[in-house]
């Protein structure tokens, strides 16, 4: 991670740490570059490509402003930008193509409260950046005399907005042409976590005839992701049972990832999401050399599941882009994360929270089955996680104390189980998480761990 970009685009309390002076500054360095790559594809590839980027948001009050910034600064060099107003990531990712354009940024924080906001950034593929592309627009932000370099576009050479309010429709149109069956008789709640997903999954899943009863669907500005989506699943596991419905589905501020209820109120996370897809997926004969990506923070029951289908596990860092990385390399066709950023590389080029949910309300139709019978497929060891807010999260690696800890703890828990202490890569947060097949021993350990790092890093 650079000193702007972590592992999923800037992201910090909107007009404190990511400020429109900042986001004026990106689109200008990101424009540059772009619009250099641009310039040298279309000489070796013989391609045409608009120079024009795509930008959304989701529902934060700050997102206006930083998508004013934003746009200011790709205009700037001469970058003309599409506004797609409120609209998931994913549907970002997607449009690129569509459009011909050469990049795509979208304004949001994902699951963070209200008050932080993050730009994300993606090529003409639909992609976000590469490392060295960040560290290419980094090496602007960070150096002022290189920042003044940047060429100034001038008369009609300056960008502008030429906005297509087809998008969202396009979109949607996408999402429900991934699907075989209707989903007619079907009675489904969505928490749409007061974010981007308001204006697309209700409306989706009632046009393929689910009976749809929906919470968080209200935004104004401050109650993004605020006690629900797919972070705070209380209210949904109760009105999931109350109202004796099928499933339930929980989004994040930007769409992106999906945590899933079932029928009795338990919550089915992106371990179980990847069991169940993928063994169908193997089923179908369409999950490529029948591997699954995914990353160190799986549970360990999630790998003996996919031992016993025959089904090959790769493993990567934790983040998205990882996991992507990993599937493009190989072209495996399903990979994600335990948080609920589930790719499809079929049909995406990022996490999809809307097409996850629709895939999995899909398969339990097209099955006639429940999702809680699909979740015996896999039985998840017992995991404890605790983050540890912290002043010094570059620190932890280095520090002889924490491992000496860990080391410590690791052999009590020996072949059955496992720790795992990292850093966030989007906050100031150190995570500690062990799993094994004893909840108090795994207490222990964890409580042994987050006494020694707060100790040495708060």
């Amino acid at each position: 991670m650079g000193e702007f970009f972590g592992t999923d685009g800037i992201r910090g309390v909107a007009n404190k740490d990511l400020t429109p002076e900042l986001a004026y500054r990106l689109g200008r360095a990101a424009g540059y570059v772009l619009t250099k790559q641009l310039e040298l594809d279309q000489s070796q590839l013989d391609q045409s490509q608009d120079k024009l980027v795509l930008i959304g948001k989701d529902t934060r009050l700050s997102s206006d402003m930083l998508e004013g910034a934003l746009a200011a600064g790709f205009m700037s060099v001469g970058v003309n930008v599409m506004r797609l107003g409120v609209i998931p990531t994913p549907g970002v990712a997607y449009l690129i193509t569509h459009y011909n354009a050469m990049a795509g940024a979208m304004i949001s924080a994902s699951h963070n409260p209200y008050q932080d906001n993050g730009i994300k950034i993606f090529n003409n593929k639909g992609f976000k950046l590469s490392e060295a592309m960040e560290q290419e627009v980094e090496s602007y932000l960070s150096n002022e005399q290189l920042f003044l370099e940047i060429p100034r576009s001038t008369h009609g050479d300056i960008g502008c907005f030429v906005d297509d309010f087809n998008g969202p429709d396009l979109y949607k149109e996408h999402l429900m042409s991934t699907i075989s069956i209707p989903l007619i008789g079907m009675k489904i709640i969505l928490d749409c976590a007061n974010g981007a997903a308001t204006e697309y999954a209700p409306g989706i899943f009632q046009e393929l005839g689910a009976e749809v009863c929906c919470l968080s669907i209200n935004p104004d500005g401050t109650n993004i992701n605020n006690k629900c989506g797919s972070t705070h699943l209380d209210e949904l596991r109760k009105q999931v049972v109350e109202q004796h419905a099928d499933l339930g589905l929980a989004f994040d501020g930007d769409a992106d990832r999906l945590i899933a209820v079932d029928h009795l109120g338990e919550v089915v996370d992106g371990d179980y999401i990847l069991t169940i897809c993928g063994i169908d997926l193997k089923e179908q004969g369409k999950l490529v050399d029948d591997t699954i990506v995914t990353t160190v923070m799986a549970n360990m029951g999630f790998f003996v599941a996919m031992q016993d289908q025959d089904i090959n596990t790769l493993q990567t860092k934790v983040g998205d882009k990882y996991v992507l990385e990993e599937m493009v390399k190989g072209g495996y066709t399903l990979g994600g994360e335990q948080s609920g950023h589930i790719i499809f590389l079929d049909y995406a080029k990022t996490g999809d929270g809307i097409l996850t949910a629709l895939h999995l309300t899909d398969l339990v139709a097209r099955r006639k089955t429940s999702l809680h019978e699909l979740c015996g497929q896999m039985v998840k060891y017992p995991q404890l996680l605790v983050n540890v807010r912290v002043v010094d999260k570059e620190g932890l690696h280095s520090n002889q104390k924490i491992a000496d800890v860990i080391q410590q703890n690791e052999q009590k828990l020996g072949n059955q189980g496992r720790v795992l202490v990292r850093p966030s890569g989007t906050e100031a947060l150190v995570r500690v998480m062990a799993e094994g097949p004893n909840e108090e021993v795994l207490e222990e350990v964890v409580n042994n761990i987050v006494e020694v790092v707060k100790e040495e890093l708060t």
